[in-house]
């Protein structure tokens, strides 16, 4: 039952590390901010993946959660080898499990500026572009792409 409720709370701690690529959602710090915007036309679009955080928390928790179960073995004698082994293991798999949870799928576009630079720029699937698509650039901390409005 320890177990379980170990592994839970790792799942819960790592799911909110997933970073939001959606070019729909700023931080609070890009309120009031004055970002370059510049026309481009969509020239290449292709699925690819975003690799997930490794913020620290996943082997953390991991280790938290693995040196609880390896105090267990023994009847909770508290066996050192058991409690380091499962601190170890546990930091390993919170760090495999931290990555895996908060991989992503995005979108890299190839865009044409109106100038005719060429910039690369990789967002979330959602909104998705097609080739030949009018946008604008938006430069900022997280730079995104948006639909050039009507």
């Amino acid at each position: 039952m320890r177990i379980r409720v170990a592994a839970l709370g790792v799942l819960c701690l790592v799911g909110g590390c997933q970073r939001n690529v959606s070019p729909d959602t700023y931080a609070v710090g890009s309120v009031g901010q004055v970002n370059r915007a510049v026309r481009a036309t969509v020239i290449s679009a292709r699925p690819v993946q975003i690799g997930g955080t490794q913020s620290g928390i996943g082997p953390a928790a991991g280790a938290a959660a693995g040196g609880i179960v390896g105090s267990q073995i023994g009847r909770g004698s508290g066996n050192a080898a058991a409690v380091l082994a499962g601190v170890l293991i546990g930091g390993v798999t919170g760090a495999v499990v931290e990555e895996a949870t908060t991989r992503q799928a995005g979108i890299e576009y190839v865009l044409q500026s109106d100038n005719g630079a060429l910039l690369t720029l990789i967002q979330g699937t959602n909104p998705a572009f097609v080739l030949g698509q009018k946008v604008v650039i938006i430069y900022g901390t997280q730079s995104r792409i948006i639909a050039v409005p009507d």
